[in-house]
């Protein structure tokens, strides 16, 4: 068995897990915030067969996005008016990262 730590862009995240129950697969949904932007994430935690892997993360892939977004820049630089003014930079969010490893005993109580 594999557990699938899967990390999901808030914007996403009821997609995916709209698709996750369609196809009879349980996960656990957690809050999580990325370092980076600071912005809100969903983390699921996927209990899968070996030869279900590739199924669940297919079913994530399918529902996570790539995105263009702007973000404030901490580099500023000075104007003719003697000002500092700050502009900001164009990133890629969304999408997914996908954790699997391996589980050495799972129980459902």
């Amino acid at each position: 068995m594999k557990l699938l730590f899967a990390i999901i862009n808030n914007d996403d995240s009821h997609a995916v897990q709209s698709a996750l129950t369609k196809n009879g697969i349980q996960a656990t949904k957690l809050a999580s915030s990325g370092g980076f932007l600071m912005a809100g994430n969903t983390t699921f935690m996927v209990c899968s067969e070996d030869d279900k892997v590739d199924e669940v993360i297919g079913i994530i892939k399918e529902h996570s996005h790539k995105r263009q977004q702007f973000v404030p820049n901490s580099a500023s630089s000075y104007t003719d008016a003697g000002t500092f003014t700050s502009f900001p930079v164009e990133v890629t969010v969304g999408g997914a990262t996908v954790f699997v490893t391996n589980i050495e005993r799972f129980e459902k109580l």
